[in-house]
């Protein structure tokens, strides 16, 4: 039998869409801005399976001059508490000196309570009579609002404040605040406020617009499924393709693992054909959950750091950029819709 091979390069895919920054996300971002003489602490959550590629720099630029706590959020999800995952973390940390950093699985307690220590911590410092204002800022679905409800569950001993969703754009509008740390005699305690997520204006290239999807960043409707599992495949392959192995044995071809998993899962459309999209939504969920080994998709080393921070700093921050991707997307998806109706 001959030995299996993974792809070691994905191909480029230069039509996918760069942008998804819709007009809430604006909105909300302009709505932050305001609020920002109110608040004490910025804590911006990124996900831990994409650190580098979930960093939007619109927030270092908008919401400068307020101290920040970076949180890595599901390190559930890809972490396997191994010594590289370790290694990892020192070196994100150490990058991102001077703001502090912590990783957190919104279920993990221990986690839980290192950040409110340092919320503590940080409202005693401010030392305020009407309490401390926090804001929690980041990309769409990136776990803010399931960060906002453990922090409030493991503070107050409260339950749910803010609605939580597979798909991105659940939170929509900047919310009202709730409370994290009940206040001392001396204070009101701690505060934190929801945010709707903001994507980044243009993203620098194809593979990140990958990435941000199969995390959950933008919607299963802007790019094909079918697209989007063969992304994964080609991580699960190297990452170890055992972990899909009761499906299909070892391949890159995305059709024959889908048509497998179809006929073995029972997704199948009339006549038996198998649904080879509601096989790729299935595949792809099965992996956000867990369910597919545990790792990260961007890789972290110094040279990455210092690569992705110019790249974004380059041409992430370009609104108008963004806002002409959005405008020829709507124009295409108008032309082909009328296309499809003649």
């Amino acid at each position: 039998m001959a030995t299996f091979i993974p792809r070691q390069v994905f191909p480029t895919l230069d039509s996918l869409p760069r942008s998804y920054f819709l007009g809430h996300h604006k909105a909300g971002l302009d709505k932050m801005k305001t609020m920002l003489s109110h608040t004490d602490l910025v804590i911006e959550c990124r996900d831990y399976r994409i650190p580098l590629t979930s960093r939007n720099p619109l927030f270092e630029e908008n919401l400068a001059g307020r101290e920040r706590l970076i949180v890595y959020t599901k390190q559930d999800l890809g972490s396997a508490g191994q010594h590289r995952d370790k290694t990892r973390e020192r070196l994100i940390q150490d990058f991102q000196r001077p703001s502090a950093v912590l990783f957190s699985d919104y279920k993990d307690k221990s986690s839980i309570r290192k950040i409110l220590e340092f919320a503590r911590t940080h409202a005693a410092v401010a030392d305020s009579l009407t309490g401390s204002r926090m804001m929690v800022v980041g990309m769409p679905n990136v776990g803010k609002s399931s960060l906002l409800n453990a922090l409030r569950g493991v503070g107050v001993h409260k339950g749910k404040a803010a609605h939580t969703g597979a798909q991105p754009g659940v939170t929509r509008k900047v919310g009202t605040t709730v409370k994290i740390i009940e206040g001392e005699e001396s204070g009101e305690g701690v505060y934190l406020m929801d945010t709707p997520g903001v994507f980044i204006p243009y993203v620098p290239n194809a593979e990140a617009m990958l990435k941000l999807a199969l995390c959950g960043s933008v919607k299963d409707t802007i790019i094909a499924p079918t697209t989007l599992a063969d992304y994964l495949l080609y991580h699960l392959n190297l990452y170890d393709p055992v972990v899909y192995g009761e499906y299909e044995s070892p391949t890159n071809d995305i059709v024959q693992l889908l048509d497998a998993l179809a006929r073995k899962t029972g997704r199948l459309q009339k006549g038996g054909t198998p649904d080879l999209e509601a096989s790729a939504l299935w595949l792809i969920q099965r992996w956000r959950n867990g369910h597919l080994g545990r790792f990260v998709l961007d890789e972290v080393t110094p040279a990455t750091l210092e690569a992705e921070t110019r790249a974004n700093d380059s041409v992430g921050i370009s609104l108008s950029q963004g806002r002409k991707m959005m405008k020829e997307l709507r124009k295409q998806k108008s032309r082909q819709k009328h296309l499809d109706t003649h």
